[in-house]
């Protein structure tokens, strides 16, 4: 876990839709968390195993903050619903180089990009 995972923003520790990349356009990976810094950490460093590990799958795409666990599962399940050309244009929509946002998500840079949805 980075040292500066600990001090956080507080928005990040709230439930949390999002999208691992293995590369623009590659392999993708949809998921829900309490903690969006430790869980994207997890899946970079490997402590998660499984699919994300075996295909590469590190790079943070795509997020977006809820207000209760319950509507975050809700999003992932309809997410994951979708037609693979549908999360592109997701993506795309406000990241359209598929920059890893995992530096701004823990506070490490200010890329302007936005901790939340309206």
């Amino acid at each position: 876990m980075p040292a500066k995972a600990g001090t956080q923003s507080v928005r990040t520790m709230l439930p949390c839709v999002y999208i691992l990349a293995s590369r623009r356009n590659g392999t993708l990976y949809t998921g829900v968390t309490g903690d969006v810094v430790r869980r994207v950490w997890q899946h970079k460093s490997g402590e998660t195993g499984g699919f994300t590990t075996q295909y590469g799958v590190k790079l943070l795409v795509y997020f977006e903050m809820h207000a209760t666990m319950t509507d975050a599962i809700m999003r992932e399940t309809r997410i994951k619903k979708w037609r693979r050309a549908w999360k592109p244009e997701l993506i795309e929509r406000d990241n359209p180089t598929w920059r890893d946002l995992y530096g701004a998500v823990a506070g490490w840079d200010t890329p302007g990009f936005p901790l939340s949805r309206g």
